[in-house]
C-alpha cells in the first residue's frame, strides 16, 4: 500500500521542501475529511487520492496538481465545500478540484445525461486550467486499476465510458502511456473473454518470435554503429486493445496482425532521425507508400516521429519509428511532459504539444457555447476525438489537421466560424468541387464565400468535425429564433390591428403580467413562441388589447381585417403546404401549426377547409409583390399525354426552356394509348407557371394539363 512518506521521497527528485510540505498537508487534510470512509475493496478511502497523486508524480507534475489530486473527492464525498478548500489551499487548487468534482447536487434523467453534464463542466474548467484533465485522467486510471471490486454491470459501464471518452482524450493530448493502460484495462473489463484469448495468443507468439526480433534489432543496431549514428533500437510491443481494434476494423486474423514486427529508434537530434531513416532504408527495402513524416507535419496532439515500413528478411514486414528523446518523451506523456508547471525549462517539442492541447480545449469551449445542451455537446466531442487525421493546406501554405472523411465545409469552419457560415463553394487543388467531397491529405483547399450566404441544414448530413456541426446548428437555431420573433411580431400586430391598436399601444403592466404568467423573461421570448405556433396570436391580442377596444365592443377577427402580406422569403418558420403547393399570385391562407410556425395553403385547399373560419387557427394572407418575386416555389402538374417514344424527354425539355427547374417526373400507363404523367417543378409565380403550361400544351402529344 502506498504511503505519504514514500510519495514524499519520490517528490524530492524534482520538488522543493516547501512544495513537498504543502502536498503532505493536503494529504493529511484529505485523510481527516475522508475519515471513516472506505472504498468498495475495503481499503481506507484516502488510499485512492494518494494513488492518484502517485500517478501524477510519475509524470513529474507540479505541487498544485498533486494537492488537487489529494483533495479531488473532498467536495463530492464530504461536507467540505469549495470555500473550505480555497481558504486552506488557495484559489488555484480549489478551481482544479472543483473542475474534477462531479455534479452531485443536480438530478439527471439518465446516466448518459449526468455523464454529459459532468464532462461539459470539466471542459469549462479545462479552459481555465489544463491541469484539470490531467488530474481527472489520473483519477480514472486508478479507478480502472481497482475496478475489480465493483459489480460486473458497473465495471462494464465505467469501462465503456473510459473507451468512449477518457482514452480518446488521453490520445488527443498525446499521453500514449496512459492511453494504452486505460484501453487495456477497459478492454479486459468490457470484453474479458476476448482479452484473455488475445493475451494468451500474444504470449505464445512472442515466444516464437523472440529470436527473430533480437536478430533484427541487433542487425539494425550494428548498421547504426557502422554509420557512426547514435541511436537506441528497441522492440515495440503492441497492446491488447490495439490488436483487437485492428482485427475488428481491418478484418484481419490475429496472425496477420502479429506478422508485423515493430521497432523504435530513439536518437539525439532531428538531423540524426533522417540519417537513420536513410540507413535503415539501405538495410531493408521500404514498402511503397509506407513512409510518413510526422516530424515535418506533427499530428494534432503534438506527436512527432518518422514512420516507415520495410521488407525484412524471411519475407516479414518491419515497422520502424524514428524520433528524438524529446519526441519520445512527448509521445509517452504528451501534454504532461510540458514543463509550464514544473521547475525545469520547457523543450520546444513539449511546448508544441502544450499549445496544440490549449487550442483543442479552446475549440471544445467554443463547441460548448454553441451546443444546445450537454448531450449535443458530448456527441460533437466524441466525433472530434478520433485520432485518424488528414492534413490539408490553405492557399497560403498553412496546414490544418482534420479527421479522416472531413469535407470542405469542415475545413472552412476550421479556418474560422465566419468563413464556414458564409461559404458557397470551394476549389480543391484549383478545381471546383462539391462542398461534400471528402478531403485527402496533401490537398490545397480554397473556400469561396459571399456575404449573403448562410449555412445549409443539409450540411449536417456530411460534416464530421464537432466544430462544424455545432456551429451550423447554432446558426440555424439563432436564425430560426430571429425569424420566429419577426413572424410573431407580424402576427400579433395583425390581430391587434383588428382592435385598432398596434404593439406600441400595448399597456406595459398587462404585458408584464402576461410574460410573468407564461414564464418569459422578455417580449422577444413571447413573440418567438407565437411565431413557432406554440401560442395563438389571436389569444395574446385579446389579452393585450387596449381598454378602449373592450368598451367599444369586441370586433370579429376574420377576413374583414386586412390580410397579412408575405414575401416568400421568411425562412424556416414559414412552411408551404405540400398538399396544394401555393405560389405567388395564388389566394392564400395561413394555418398556425405548433412547432412549425405558419403553414401557407391555397385558400381553396380542401385540407384547410375545416379551419378556414376559425380565427384562432388561421390568418388571411396575401403576397406582397408576386410579380417581382425572386424565390422559386414548388408546384405539381398532372398531364394526360399520348404514349410515344421520347415523351418524357420532350416534357422535360419544354419545361427547362421556360426556365422551370424540373424536380421529379413520374408516368403510368392508362388505356394503352394514353398515359398519366406527374411533374414536380419550381416556378417564380403564377405568371411563370402559365408560360410553362402554355409551352407544354404546345406539344402535340399533350392532351390535358391541370395543376395538382
Amino acid at each position: 500500500m502506498p504511503t505519504i512518506d514514500a510519495l514524499s521521497h519520490r517528490l524530492e527528485h524534482y520538488l522543493g521542501n516547501d512544495q513537498i510540505a504543502t502536498v503532505r498537508r493536503a494529504y493529511f487534510y484529505a485523510e481527516q475529511a475522508h475519515d471513516g470512509q472506505r472504498r468498495k475493496s475495503g481499503e481506507p478511502y484516502v488510499t485512492h487520492p494518494l494513488a492518484v497523486a502517485n500517478v501524477l508524480a510519475g509524470m513529474h507534475m507540479d505541487h498544485q496538481s498533486l494537492m488537487a489530486a489529494m483533495l479531488h473527492d473532498v467536495i463530492e464525498d464530504t461536507e467540505i465545500d469549495y470555500n473550505g478548500i480555497e481558504g486552506q489551499f488557495g484559489t488555484t487548487v480549489a478551481d482544479i478540484v472543483d473542475g474534477v468534482s462531479k455534479l452531485t447536487h443536480l438530478e439527471f434523467e439518465t446516466k448518459a445525461e449526468a455523464q454529459a453534464e459532468n464532462f461539459q463542466k470539466m471542459v469549462l474548467a479545462m479552459a481555465e486550467d489544463i491541469r484539470v484533465i490531467l488530474v481527472k485522467l489520473a483519477d480514472r486510471l486508478h479507478n480502472m486499476r481497482t475496478l475489480g471490486a465493483m459489480r460486473p454491470d458497473k465495471q462494464r459501464r465505467i469501462a465503456r465510458e473510459t473507451l468512449d471518452i477518457y482514452s480518446p482524450i488521453a490520445a488527443r493530448l498525446g499521453m500514449r502511456d496512459l492511453q494504452v493502460e486505460l484501453e487495456d484495462l477497459a478492454f479486459q473489463s468490457y470484453y474479458p473473454m476476448r482479452a484473455k484469448r488475445i493475451r494468451r495468443a500474444v504470449v505464445h507468439a512472442r515466444g516464437q518470435r523472440k529470436d527473430i526480433i533480437e536478430q533484427v534489432r541487433d542487425t539494425m543496431q550494428a548498421r547504426l554503429n557502422q554509420e557512426g549514428l547514435s541511436g537506441e533500437v528497441s522492440g515495440r510491443e503492441k497492446h491488447l486493445y490495439s490488436i483487437y481494434r485492428k482485427m475488428k476494423v481491418q478484418r484481419k486474423a490475429f496472425a496477420d496482425i502479429m506478422d508485423v514486427f515493430a521497432f523504435r529508434v530513439v536518437t539525439d537530434s532531428v538531423d540524426d532521425c533522417y540519417r537513420i531513416l536513410g540507413a535503415v532504408h539501405n538495410l531493408y527495402k521500404p514498402v511503397p507508400g509506407g513512409f510518413k513524416d510526422y516530424i515535418a507535419i506533427p499530428k494534432a496532439n503534438g506527436y512527432q516521429s518518422l514512420h516507415t515500413v520495410l521488407f525484412g528478411a524471411r519475407g516479414m514486414t518491419i515497422e520502424v519509428q524514428i524520433r528524438t528523446r524529446d519526441m519520445d518523451a512527448v509521445a509517452s506523456q504528451g501534454i504532461a511532459e510540458h514543463s509550464h508547471y514544473k521547475v525545469k525549462g520547457s523543450t520546444e517539442t513539449a511546448m508544441g504539444s502544450y499549445n496544440r492541447a490549449r487550442k483543442w480545449v479552446q475549440g471544445l469551449l467554443e463547441m460548448q457555447q454553441n451546443a444546445g445542451d450537454s448531450m449535443e455537446f458530448i456527441e460533437n466531442v466524441k466525433k472530434d476525438l478520433f485520432p485518424d487525421e488528414v492534413y490539408i493546406f490553405t492557399p497560403k501554405g498553412r496546414i490544418l489537421e482534420l479527421p479522416r472523411g472531413a469535407t470542405p465545409v469542415d475545413f472552412a469552419y476550421a479556418v474560422h466560424t465566419d468563413i464556414g457560415n458564409s461559404c458557397v463553394s470551394c476549389r480543391i487543388n484549383r478545381r471546383l468541387a462539391p462542398l461534400s467531397e471528402p478531403l485527402q491529405s496533401g490537398q490545397t483547399v480554397e473556400v469561396i464565400t459571399t456575404p449573403r450566404a448562410q449555412p445549409n441544414m443539409a450540411w449536417l448530413n456530411f460534416v464530421v468535425t464537432g466544430k462544424a456541426r455545432s456551429s451550423i446548428r447554432h446558426f440555424l437555431k439563432s436564425q430560426q429564433r430571429n425569424e420566429s420573433i419577426e413572424l410573431g411580431r407580424r402576427l400579433l400586430g395583425q390581430f391587434l390591428g383588428n382592435y385598432g391598436a398596434s404593439l406600441d399601444d400595448v399597456d406595459g403592466a398587462a404585458l408584464k403580467q402576461l410574460l410573468k404568467e407564461a414564464d418569459f423573461t422578455s417580449l422577444d421570448d413571447l413573440l418567438e413562441d407565437i411565431g413557432m405556433g406554440n401560442r395563438m396570436a389571436y389569444v395574446v391580442a385579446r389579452r393585450l388589447r387596449p381598454e378602449s377596444a373592450v368598451q367599444d365592443g369586441e370586433p370579429e377577427v376574420n377576413s374583414k381585417g386586412r390580410p397579412m402580406a408575405i414575401r416568400g422569403t421568411e425562412g424556416m418558420v414559414m412552411q408551404y403546404a405540400r398538399c396544394c403547393h401555393p405560389i405567388p399570385g395564388d389566394a392564400i391562407i395561413g394555418h398556425i401549426s405548433s412547432g412549425r410556425g405558419l403553414v401557407v395553403h391555397c385558400t381553396e385547399c380542401r385540407n384547410i377547409g375545416y379551419l378556414r373560419d376559425n380565427p384562432e387557427k388561421t390568418i388571411y394572407l396575401e403576397w406582397s409583390d408576386p410579380e417581382n418575386n425572386e424565390e422559386e416555389f414548388v408546384v405539381g402538374l398532372q398531364l394526360e399525354v399520348e404514349s410515344q417514344r421520347g415523351i418524357i424527354a420532350n416534357l422535360a425539355t419544354a419545361a427547362a426552356q421556360m426556365g422551370a427547374n424540373l424536380l421529379k417526373i413520374d408516368s403510368g400507363e392508362r388505356d394503352g394509348q394514353l398515359c398519366s404523367v406527374q411533374m414536380e417543378l419550381t416556378v417564380f409565380n403564377r405568371v411563370h407557371l402559365a408560360r410553362v403550361i402554355r409551352k407544354l400544351r404546345s406539344l402535340t402529344s399533350v392532351n390535358h394539363i391541370h395543376r395538382q
